[in-house]
């Protein structure tokens, strides 16, 4: 497998696909970063030469952009920071519901989980 910044990138897939495995880099920035570098997105990420893996991690780095473990450490910054204050949008995340506005009376199945029924149960005697 080809490695790019710490992260191991599928060799079977081609190199467009292939960037979005490193956190932190979308299909739209992977065209970016592949017009930048004039190298052909159809190409396999196993078929690259160590010359275009190094050009490839020269033009990732000239994105002055966090990546991998600095973002995610961002995020989780950001996140501790929201807890921290009881904001709203924390009551929300800790409780598993969306936190962006969106309606849970009929829809919110991606945060809320699969149903789960409430019916009656019969009396003990």
């Amino acid at each position: 497998m080809a490695r790019l910044i710490g992260v191991e990138i599928p060799n079977e897939k081609k190199i467009e696909y292939s960037l979005p495995y490193i956190y932190g880099i979308g299909l739209p920035l992977s065209r970016k970063i592949l017009a930048a570098t004039k190298i052909d997105p159809n190409t396999r990420a196993g078929e690259l030469t160590d010359e275009q893996l190094a050009v490839l991690t020269q033009a990732i780095q000239a994105t002055n952009l966090p990546m991998e473990g600095d973002l995610r450490r961002e995020i989780g910054a950001h996140m501790k920071r929201i807890l921290s204050i009881n904001c709203y949008r924390a009551h929300r995340h800790r409780r598993g519901l969306p936190s962006r506005g969106q309606r849970t009376h009929t829809n919110g199945r991606t945060r809320k989980g699969s149903r789960k029924t409430v019916g009656a149960q019969a009396k003990k005697k």
